[in-house]
């Protein structure tokens, strides 16, 4: 399936750009730019797996399992914490060969703008994950 630009290149109540840039180069398969957008121990919490901590290990992960994968954020919101960080929650939906599916981003922001933490949580039921196994290969 392929997902339109401008889902990507804008996000409906997002300006950070660390986040624009996360869905775009992820949706582009630009693994190492994507990971790079992390900090050298940046955090991702993908569903069904323990955390991925490291640029290298984030961008070895995303080569292995997100080739087939298309995000399209829908809208976000964000909200400043602590000591200059920020966080930003992104709606929209995760599609692969065989399925399509809701999803939330649940991202960090350090005061450089960097990702310190991206959770993402497929909005499913548990009937509806089921149904979204893999065809075997």
């Amino acid at each position: 399936m392929k997902v339109a630009e401008s889902s990507t290149s804008q996000i409906p109540g997002i300006k950070e750009t660390p986040i624009i840039e996360y869905f775009k180069n992820l949706n582009a398969g630009k693994f190492s730019t994507t990971a790079a957008l992390f900090t050298p121990k940046g955090v991702m919490n993908p569903p069904f797996e323990s955390a991925i901590v490291g640029q290298d290990a984030i961008a070895r992960y995303l080569q292995k399992e997100a080739q087939d994968v298309k995000a399209e954020p829908q809208q976000g919101i964000s909200e400043a914490l602590k000591d200059g960080y920020t966080q930003v929650q992104v709606t929209g939906k995760a599609h692969t060969f065989w399925c399509s599916v809701n999803v939330m981003w649940l991202f960090t922001l350090n005061p450089q703008q960097q990702i310190t933490h991206a959770q993402i949580k497929l909005l499913a039921s548990p009937q509806e994950l089921v149904a979204m196994r893999p065809p075997e290969k």
